[in-house]
């Protein structure tokens, strides 16, 4: 038996090797086609081998073993082929998904890493403006190049504006750090959203009559109670005030309007901006976007980054923002979860 198998050994290799070397090119050539051709390539190799081998040692006779040995090749190439092309249509769907998910990842990666720089430019450009002023103006007192009294005040008033600008900025690009941050925690609780916009106003007031804007609210007592955090709601409800404030002309007003819709509730900020272009109602809650041609930035604008925070604070409660264009201006829409509705008061 020992003897039988020496002599045959020889023979099944060199049957066997040829088999196997067509096989592996065989595969190369499949796997630039197709995962799925190169599976079955790959589980058919070793059968096709051990054929050519047993046929060696056969003698290239019609032998029994010869054919019981294609009889067992054929019933298990039945059943691997369909396996080895359900395998590799598997495999190459998890890789085609692994590199769109690879792709998708590295371009937020860049898209986050230009948007990032980007901000940084703004926001160096916008903070060197003050500075120069405030440089200028305090070198222009410490020389003594200004000394009447009234022009001494009139720098000093200009200082502080410009200092409150700065004070302002540095605020946002905190507010954004704090609304985008995966560690934000809001202590949610049932919130009247008639007095959370009352805070608003009240906070806003003095920048709307200095506009000559009027602000609007209908019938605040009546609205909606929602589920949110008192200051971070406040903020976002702030931001789209100033922003309807900052592009309502003088003499113009701005409107807020609430209700329920189904199990949420919606804020609607109305003002007389003249319209947004359609290209640019997708873009408005970027951060440091700051209007087209129906808006065009001047001196009072801002950095650009409070509808932002807005978006931003409106998302952690669950919600949305929305804008969208109405006469004479258009309508910013805040949707928030509801907790319970307040009842009309008699005679309301």
């Amino acid at each position: 038996m020992l003897t039988e198998l020496a002599h045959a050994a020889p023979l099944a290799l060199l049957f066997a090797v040829p088999v196997a070397v067509v096989g592996a090119v065989l595969m190369h050539v499949m796997r630039r086609r197709s995962i799925a051709a190169a599976m079955i390539t790959l589980a058919l190799v070793p059968l096709a081998a051990a054929l050519g081998g047993v046929v060696g040692v056969s003698g290239l006779m019609y032998t029994p073993e010869l054919i019981g040995t294609i009889a067992v090749c054929v019933v298990v190439g039945v059943v691997v082929v369909p396996v080895a092309w359900w395998l590799g249509r598997r495999v190459a769907r998890d890789a085609l998904w692994q590199r769109e998910a690879d792709a998708a990842e590295l371009d937020a990666v860049r898209s986050a890493e230009a948007a990032r720089r980007e901000l940084v430019a703004w926001m160096s450009h916008d903070l060197r403006s003050p500075l120069a002023g405030i440089r200028a103006m305090t070198d222009a007192l410490a020389d003594g190049i200004v000394r009447e009294p009234a022009d001494v005040a009139d720098y000093l008033a200009r200082i502080r504006r410009e200092s409150d600008r700065m004070a302002s900025m540095v605020d946002d690009l905190f507010q954004l750090s704090r609304a985008t941050s995966a560690a934000l925690e809001l202590r949610l609780a049932p919130l009247a959203l008639g007095e959370v916009v009352s805070d608003a106003v009240a906070a806003e007031a003095p920048a709307a009559a200095s506009a000559g804007v009027e602000i609007v609210a209908d019938r605040p007592q009546v609205w909606p109670v929602v589920h949110g955090s008192d200051s971070e709601l406040t903020r976002a409800v702030r931001n789209l005030l100033a922003n309807a404030i900052r592009h309502t002309p003088a003499g113009g007003r701005v409107e807020l309007t609430a209700g329920h819709r189904g199990d949420v509730a919606w804020l609607c900020v109305q003002d007389g901006c003249g319209g947004i272009p359609e290209a640019d109602l997708e873009r408005v809650f970027a951060v440091g976007f700051r209007g087209g041609t129906a808006r065009t930035p001047g001196e009072g604008s801002g950095a650009g980054l409070g509808l932002a925070i807005a978006r931003a604070f409106v998302e952690a409660h669950g919600g949305s923002i929305g804008v969208r264009n109405r006469s004479p201006g258009c309508v910013f829409e805040l949707v928030l979860p509801a907790a319970a509705r307040v009842p009309v008061p008699a005679g309301a």
